[in-house]
């Protein structure tokens, strides 16, 4: 049987000049699955990545465990994130009134963001943006296409972001664009999304779960920014 863990990136630098980038939470967040998978005896035929730097701090942080090198590491940008900063920026410009305050919490950032996601589902955000959402689309269906054509056989680890997750989620359960939204929004920080597949299809079998950190002591470590 073909598996694939999909895993959203650690805990990223919300708030600082450089959000694609790992937190000191993050960090821990990605070695502590790391040594899940050793401790469960899961191990990897083939590391894919998108190519932010979120992304490979997380795949390092959890091969630290694992023993798997940066040059093993195969980036897949089709596990991109959508532009977030982008859907934000033309959401604020089509509606001068929803700027954002000087500073800005977790929650004021991400009720601007779901309304801009809305509306860039229906093609009614204003703007240069560098994706449609018919281009998202079908990106996340091309990953899945040559996921499921290459890795038949094989167990694999697919570092990616919450956008392109929650995508590929919604497309495995035929599901309408405001469940991608809501989706988007809930996936936790390292979060496992568990699949099986073949060359023909591929189905979710688990989705959210963060085994580890479920212990008391790591409860402060479960985040979604």
């Amino acid at each position: 049987m073909s598996e694939i863990y999909f895993v959203r990136h650690g805990q990223a630098s919300f708030g600082s000049s450089n959000y694609d980038q790992l937190s000191e939470k993050g960090h821990q967040q990605s070695r502590l699955l790391g040594e899940y998978f050793q401790r469960r005896g899961i191990e990897f035929d083939h590391v894919l990545l998108g190519d932010m730097v979120r992304h490979r701090e997380t795949a390092q942080g959890i091969g630290q465990a694992l023993g798997f090198e940066d040059a093993s590491f195969e980036v897949f940008q089709e596990l991109n994130e959508f532009d977030f900063h982008a859907i934000l920026a033309a959401y604020t410009a089509q509606f001068p009134d929803q700027a954002l305050p000087e500073k800005p919490s977790v929650a004021d950032f991400f009720k601007r963001l779901r309304q801009g996601i809305i509306l860039w589902s229906r093609s009614e955000l204003v703007g240069e943006l560098p994706e449609s959402w018919a281009d998202f689309e079908e990106r996340v269906q091309r990953m899945k296409a040559d996921i499921m054509a290459r890795c038949a056989g094989k167990r694999v680890l697919a570092v990616s972001s919450g956008g392109a997750i929650a995508m590929l989620v919604s497309q495995l359960l035929r599901a309408p664009s405001e469940t991608m939204i809501e989706l988007n929004l809930q996936t936790r920080n390292t979060a496992l999304i568990h699949c099986v597949f073949n060359q023909r299809n591929m189905r979710l079998s688990s989705f959210n779960s963060v085994p580890h950190l479920d212990d008391p002591e790591h409860q402060s470590l479960i985040t979604y920014a």
